[in-house]
């Protein structure tokens, strides 16, 4: 019987959707901008398909960091470790570790992004294996799951004892929200290793040739955008690179939306790009995905929701990333909150690489 202790951070990703690029120190301001709460939707997915496992002895923690959603998801017979009060905080997923570290898990299943994985961390170090249910807004660290589907995968295979180290990164959050990326090594965890089912940390490449490919890259795009049309332009330096081609200067961040040259709305949420494409006719996303991650969507870029997607129209989607950058990223993922929609992207994806050049990548299918 596998001891699997298991910890939800409600608010995890509501800065997300909102463009707030993170959510801790931001509550208060996501919900001013009516975010609203989608981890314990994500921990649903992962502990409905653990709901057929019968070897599996959940402990947890009282109301929605744990219990509410083993109930909601079929399963009844748990031990409540930790009991907390009003809103739950890191205080409180600090103090759920604590507990847990005492009692003989053989693994901590998390809801949440870096934050919480860097809270529990902090407490069990790598005594206790960790795996992570991707519902923060970054989640840059490597100990998360590609999606919820493949995280009950993982979970029900970790009993083979097949461990690897894995690294949590520490996010300055206040440099990110300004448009600098920051990070350093915060710990090694242990983590279950099983191959197509984990996402990498995120790397930055900074190569000779880099600049010159993103500036080719940009060349060919103002060649082709189209007129009277809504561009929406996620975040990274190969997009960045396209923005200043056509004179626009870009969120490096965040999300912003162009139509024939000209900056419509910078550093957009979800609700304004609903606004926008219920407006526009003619609609294209450009997107990169995260260094070595391959992310295309479900990091960083929330504020491009399933409904926008499904708005604008999944062959609508350009994707462009550097050779060096493909190279380093063996396969694509899409994360979009909408596991139906993910499945619609299929098994590969045209990325453009260079000036009239383009590579099929990968999709990775949970």
């Amino acid at each position: 019987m596998q001891r699997i202790g298991l910890i939800v951070n409600p608010v995890a990703g509501m800065g997300g959707s909102v463009g707030l690029k993170g959510t801790d120190g931001n509550l208060e301001e996501a919900r001013r901008r009516g975010a609203v709460p989608h981890a314990m939707e994500r921990a649903r997915i992962t502990l409905t398909l653990l709901s057929q496992k019968k070897d599996l002895h959940f402990i947890t923690c009282s109301g929605a960091m744990g219990a509410d959603i083993l109930n909601e998801a079929g399963i009844q017979e748990f031990e409540i470790l930790y009991t907390f009060s009003g809103q739950s905080s890191a205080r409180d997923t600090q103090a759920a570790a604590r507990r847990f570290r005492e009692a003989s898990l053989d693994l901590i299943l998390f809801c949440g992004g870096d934050g919480t994985a860097r809270d529990i961390f902090e407490v069990t170090g790598r005594d206790i294996p960790l795996l992570g249910i991707p519902a923060g807004v970054k989640m840059y660290s490597a100990v998360f799951a590609i999606d919820p589907v493949a995280t009950a995968a993982l979970v029900s295979e970790s009993d083979n004892k097949n461990f690897k180290d894995s690294e949590i990164l520490d996010v300055d959050e206040e440099a990110y929200r300004s448009g600098v990326l920051k990070t350093r090594i915060f710990g090694i965890a242990r983590i279950p290793a099983i191959a197509g089912k984990l996402q990498a940390a995120k790397q930055v490449y900074e190569e000779p040739d880099e600049e010159r490919a993103k500036q080719e890259i940009a060349r060919f795009m103002q060649e082709v955008m189209l007129p009277d049309t809504l561009y929406i332009i996620g975040a990274g330096t190969t997009t960045e690179a396209i923005a200043h081609r056509i004179g626009v200067q870009k969120t490096l961040l965040g999300v912003d939306a162009i139509k024939d040259g000209v900056l419509v709305a910078s550093d957009v949420d979800e609700k304004t790009l609903l606004d926008l494409t219920g407006r526009e006719k003619e609609i294209r996303i450009i997107l990169s995905p995260i260094g070595a991650q391959g992310f295309i969507l479900g990091r960083g870029n929330q504020q491009i929701s399933d409904r926008i997607v499904r708005r604008v129209g999944i062959k609508k989607i350009i994707v462009v990333a550097t050779p060096h950058k493909l190279r380093e990223t063996p396969v694509l993922y899409v994360d979009s909150g909408d596991p139906m929609l993910d499945q619609e992207f299929g098994n590969s994806v045209q990325v453009i690489s260079g000036y009239r050049i383009a590579q099929r990548k990968k999709i990775n299918q949970s």
